[in-house]
């Protein structure tokens, strides 16, 4: 890592401070939002922007920064940083104050720190080269706002950390209802007889920009019937096959769930058609 943006300066990471007051270190009070690049082009810029700006307002920060601000530190880092498939971390705090109070304080400065990091490349349209990924499930146990991609992540790092600990590669949520929410880091997809499923948007799941890129392609090419509905568990457990979505993994086939197999145990024939669509038409974004 060569350079990263600290509140309108680029420097080397060694030399990034924060103040411990920071409310961002103290309470976890800020946003964030990672931006995917491929041979230096984004990937859904404006969304994670337009998506920043509305976290941003729902938990009062304050900015007015135009879409140009953003677009010009994304543009610093990748020269900054080359590599062929790139991450843009943007971190927003409510800033610095000189003590430590709940309430939001007044007139402080919010802190605006931003880094490139290395991800994986796009995924190939063939289930022979890819790689699917094993999970589990558990009850979600984290806060009533999941829609807000706040740096207050401690309820997904525990989820996170129990699938690791339990050796496969993503935690997948289910409310008190027994209901799909998301996954640990991700949003979730079953295919059941060739129509594609995801819960609706609430204050349960993050509304994922890869989600979003996806629902629309498979809409606009008649790729597959497409419901945003609640999902049981159960209907999860025997699904035709299961994919998680996000900016880092894409669309990520999953063919083991709880040691069990999903379908044959292989990656499917219609994410394998979907994934050859996407990386088509996902340029568009």
């Amino acid at each position: 890592m060569n350079s990263v943006y600290l509140n309108g300066s680029y420097m080397p990471l060694q030399e990034a401070k924060i103040s411990p007051m920071d409310r961002g270190f103290l309470f976890g009070d800020g946003v964030y939002e990672v931006i995917p690049s491929y041979s230096g082009k984004t990937l859904g810029f404006d969304l994670h922007i337009d998506r920043l700006n509305r976290n941003l307002k729902e938990i009062d920060i304050e900015l007015h920064l135009d879409n140009k601000y953003w677009q010009d530190i994304t543009d610093t880092l990748l020269a900054q940083n080359p590599s062929e498939n790139t991450g843009i971390y943007f971190q927003i705090s409510r800033g610095a104050d000189t003590k430590r109070l709940h309430a939001y304080p007044k007139n402080i400065t919010p802190t605006i720190f931003a880094f490139a990091f290395d991800i994986a490349p796009p995924k190939p349209a063939d289930k022979l080269k890819v790689i699917g990924l094993k999970v589990t499930t558990d009850q979600d146990q984290r806060w009533k706002r999941c829609h807000l991609k706040s740096t207050s992540l401690l309820g997904n790092i525990m989820h996170y950390h129990q699938g690791q600990t339990a050796g496969v590669n993503e935690t997948i949520l289910y409310n008190d209802k027994n209901e799909l929410t998301e996954a640990s880091a991700c949003n979730v997809f079953i295919v059941k007889d060739k129509v594609l499923s995801t819960p609706p948007l609430s204050y349960q799941l993050l509304g994922g920009i890869t989600r979003h890129i996806l629902l629309d392609i498979v809409r606009k090419h008649t790729l597959l019937k497409v419901q945003e509905r609640i999902i049981s568990i159960d209907e999860v457990r025997q699904a035709d096959e299961i994919w998680i979505t996000s900016s880092s993994k894409e669309i990520a086939p999953v063919i083991e769930l709880d040691g069990q197999a999903v379908g044959d145990g292989k990656v499917g024939d219609v994410w394998e058609r979907t994934q050859a669509v996407f990386n088509q038409h996902k340029v568009d974004y």
